[in-house]
């Protein structure tokens, strides 16, 4: 039994021993690299990296610049050239044994972002426009390759005793300086003409043409320089360059067509790719640059290849893109710029010559490129500026330049010293493209130049024709146009309003559907006398009204989010919410058109305030977010929307600065009633019910609202603004199936305390005192508040009076005596298809209803101070509406700016 115990109970012998498993708690060092498990040392490496390429993204971005600067730049500060010269850090942190364990994953993230980048490479772009892809591509590669040549000689010949160089002939060396000069960064050219908003734009346009022309040509020009490097002979590297060829178009041909036939079977190209096809394309890309490595190719130039055959229908290539671009792009290739920086050692810098290349090398990079495409986009007839731009924008090196000198560098072409000096050259040309785009091609000469295209202006900005609109409109031409009829509405499309939107917008459409007309089969259409009746039948009605509606998304660091915007027209065209509004006006007679644009957050206003002087428009009208929040996708509950509604958030900021830059008349809408289904509370679950009669209380179908009625109350204060929101109202009216009734508060007044100050002038939403205007007194500003009511009520036709009542009430507390109204007003027909409250936004009101509104909101248990946001945005008045849950929904009026 003894020896049974001792064969069986471990030894200290060194020779048996097991190795330590208990890390740190036995005192073992985490930092310490181990060849057999090099794990924890990349986990602590990658996080370094990633933490700090973050950290120096934050402060770029707020000067516009992209994410590569900040890889680039935090890839430089851990190398040898700052934080390498601290003694131990580069041993400690980055040891020799752990750089092929680093390298190997950052090989694998730089194939899979090659191929994204063929998947981002819409071919149809570079076929619709070859003429001037062809032109601006050709001469923005063809002047900084041949300047790259001529620097080629002096580099060559001072630097090629540098160590770690391979013995290459001038010819090899001169095509991959010149490949690295001409080569221009597409995926961050398209990142810059996204932020920038100008893939619109003709200079957008030409740049994302000539742009993918340029990328192709680079790549295949780089795979030739390193076969040439790789071959040992003229005539191998001629094999090389056969067989690569003759892979082309075998993925062309035969690999694509197969592809294709899977992808629709599967559906993945109507639906999506299925996570079997996710794989499929991942181990066809592998499988590329698995071949194109053997045959002495770089394995990247496969995994382009496998992206440029990935179909665009249906958006496959951008809802691929989504499923793997995160980890690509936050994880693997900072890593990449990690080891380029790991590479680069500024202190290689060191004398009055090599200094000089630096600044040779930057000067022709830039001006060739700005020359051979400012040359070319002028001879496309283009403009001095736009040609200008065209020339900044085709200098854009970015990560595509570090990924070629990287290449270089493996490849032995490139010596340290001479890599660092292409990697400033890198670093300056992308750091200088945005604000010398900027500087060029600013907003207010982008608007300058649409209108002086259209017609509409001089080139000295002077109106031509009869149709412009003038800021010296005589005051008849004013009056008439405050008068006008909204005839063209541009709406706001988010999702969670579409419901409540759709009711709205029908009370502006006409009386009877196109489809309206009783039509006669047309085997039974009797021919005329003449026997050349075609049996059509025209259209007897008209659609006074033209909707278009924006759909804004937000654009992200995504390399998804910019193809979306780069293939906008396919995504308007496939967007459900836009194809839905489409839908909702041929079945409302109204002419409806709709777009998606993919913009910053802090752009949404000016993106819509563009739109709607694009559009010529009447009204702009926006809902209301119940989460205060931009995102379409709520969790907010029924309990806590109300809340939610009264916060500050983004939406509130949104409407705020739209409201600022407004070209038109404005309108918010929050809904509480139009459209939507009564909200019935969640019975608890009982075990007297079964299955099948829990399962039978979901999902009950709701019945027609009938008769679909709508009633609106207004109370009209006075001002611009509600003079604005009367004529709406009348407007409104119109409909059969809508009444209104129209209170005018003549505010007098009072000695009670807080009070006295009822009546004052001009107070704006915001709660900022305006100045008295010199015209008028507020007494006088009150009698011209009445007689245009008075004038409003006197016009009324005979069919509007039966369905509008005018009304007035002397009041000394407003807006006490307008809640009450309103409570008696609105939410009396329970089958109703919705009440609402119109209010004017009362920037230029005589009423200061600040004391009042908290004497209010104190009575409902909520807070009210003079910065609130939501008093800021629609006043005071829906403030107390909004946060007493008033049954009715609200539209808040702002008139059109003088």
């Amino acid at each position: 039994m003894a020896s049974i115990v001792s064969a069986t109970s471990p030894t200290p012998t060194n020779g048996s021993r097991a190795v330590h498993q208990g890390g740190i708690l036995e005192g073992a060092n985490p930092a310490h690299y181990d060849s057999k498990n090099p794990i924890i040392v990349f986990i602590i490496q990658a996080g370094i990296i990633i933490v700090f390429c973050r950290l120096l993204q934050y402060p770029l971005s707020k000067i516009r610049q992209p994410t590569v600067i900040a890889e680039i730049i935090g890839g430089i500060l851990l190398g040898p050239s700052v934080l390498g010269r601290i003694p131990g850090f580069s041993d400690a942190i980055f040891p020799k044994e752990s750089i092929p364990t680093l390298s190997l994953a950052a090989n694998l993230g730089l194939v899979l972002f090659l191929f994204l980048v063929g998947l981002e490479v819409d071919l149809r772009l570079l076929l619709k426009n070859w003429k001037i892809s062809l032109s601006v591509g050709a001469a923005g590669m063809a002047l900084p390759f041949g300047l790259g040549c001529a620097v080629a000689y002096g580099l060559y010949h001072e630097f090629r005793e540098d160590a770690g160089l391979v013995p290459i002939s001038f010819g090899t060396y001169m095509l991959f300086v010149g490949v690295a000069m001409a080569i221009t960064a597409f995926p961050v050219l398209c990142r810059i003409l996204t932020e920038l908003k100008l893939l619109g734009t003709g200079v957008g346009l030409v740049v994302l043409s000539a742009g993918v022309g340029n990328d192709v040509v680079g790549w295949i020009l780089l795979a030739l320089c390193v076969a040439l490097v790789n071959a040992g002979s003229g005539i191998v590297a001629l094999y090389v360059l056969l067989t690569c060829v003759a892979y082309i178009l075998f993925l062309v041909y035969a690999v694509r067509p197969v592809f294709l036939r899977i992808l629709r079977k599967s559906g993945s190209i109507q639906n999506g790719p299925t996570q079997s096809m996710v794989a499929l394309t991942i181990l066809l890309c592998l499988s590329s640059a698995f071949f194109t490595g053997i045959i002495g190719v770089h394995p990247i130039f496969g995994a382009f290849l496998v992206g440029l055959i990935c179909p665009h229908d249906g958006g496959f290539a951008i809802k691929l893109t989504e499923k793997i671009e995160d980890l690509v792009a936050v994880f693997f290739l900072p890593l990449y710029f990690a080891l380029s920086g790991l590479s680069t050692n500024i202190g290689l810098l060191d004398s009055g010559i090599t200094w000089a290349y630096v600044v040779a090398v930057i000067v022709i990079a830039f001006v060739g490129k700005f020359v051979g495409g400012t040359i070319a986009a002028r001879l496309c007839k283009m403009v001095w500026r736009e040609s200008f731009t065209v020339g900044v924008l085709m200098s854009c090196k970015g990560l595509v330049e570090l990924i070629v000198l990287n290449i270089g560098l493996q490849a032995k072409i490139l010596s340290t010293r001479t890599f660092t000096i292409f990697v400033v050259m890198a670093l300056v040309t992308t750091f200088a493209t945005t604000p010398l785009t900027t500087a060029f091609y600013p907003p207010w000469y982008q608007k300058k130049l649409a209108a002086w295209k259209r017609g509409e202006i001089d080139w000295d900005g002077n109106p031509l024709g009869q149709d412009t609109k003038s800021i010296d409109l005589d005051p008849v031409a004013t009056d008439k146009h405050d008068a006008s009829d909204v005839r063209k509405l541009l709406v706001y499309l988010r999702l969670e309003s579409l419901p409540s939107l759709f009711t709205f917008i029908s009370l502006l459409g006409s009386e009877k559907a196109a489809g309206s007309v009783p039509l006669v089969h047309p085997s039974k259409v009797v021919a005329d006398a003449e026997g050349d009746h075609d049996g059509t039948w025209p259209l007897i009605t008209k659609r006074p009204l033209q909707v278009h509606g924006l759909r804004m998304l937000k654009l992200t660091e995504r390399l998804s989010s910019v193809m979306k915007d780069t293939e906008i027209e396919d995504v308007s065209t496939k967007d459900p919410v836009v194809n839905s509004f489409h839908s909702f006006g041929q079945l409302n007679n109204l002419a409806t058109s709709g777009d998606v644009e993919i913009v910053p957050e802090g752009s949404y206003a000016h993106t819509l305030a563009h739109s709607a002087s694009e559009h010529d428009t009447d009204m702009v009208l926006l809902p209301w977010s119940e989460s205060g929040s931009l995102s379409e996708t709520s969790n907010t509950t029924v309990e806590h929307s109300r809340e939610r509604m009264l916060e500050n958030g983004p939406h509130t900021l949104f409407l705020a600065s739209f409201l600022e830059q407004a070209p038109c008349h404005a309108a918010v809408f929050v809904n509480n009633s139009i459209s939507s289904l009564a909200r019935r509370e969640q019975e608890p679950l009982s075990p007297m019910k079964s299955r099948l009669s829990l399962r039978s209380t979901h999902g009950i179908s709701s019945m027609p609202l009938a008769p679909r009625a709508h009633h609106i109350f207004f109370p009209f204060f006075g001002g611009l603004d509600d003079r604005t929101a009367l004529r709406f109202v009348l407007r409104l009216a119109r409909k059969p199936n809508v009444t209104a009734t129209i209170v005018f508060m003549d505010v007098e007044q009072s000695s009670e305390p807080g009070m006295a100050e009822a009546v004052r002038t001009q107070t704006n939403a915001s709660g900022k005192n305006g100045t008295a205007n010199s015209a008028a007194t507020s007494s006088e500003s009150m009698e011209q508040d009445r007689s245009f009511f008075v004038a409003m009520k006197d016009s009324l036709s005979l069919e509007l009076e039966a369905r509008v009542v005018f009304d007035s009430v002397n009041t000394t507390q407003p807006l006490h005596d307008t809640f009450q109204r309103a409570q008696s007003e609105v939410g009396q027909a329970p089958k109703s298809s919705g009440d609402l409250i119109v209010l004017g936004r009362s920037r230029e009101s005589r009423i200061n209803l600040k004391s009042e509104t908290h004497r209010l909101l104190s009575t409902v248990g909520q807070t009210s101070h003079p910065g609130s946001d939501v008093s800021q945005v629609l006043g005071d008045v829906a403030h107390v509406f909004i946060a007493t849950a008033v049954k009715a929904s609200l539209l808040v009026i702002q008139a059109k700016k003088d």
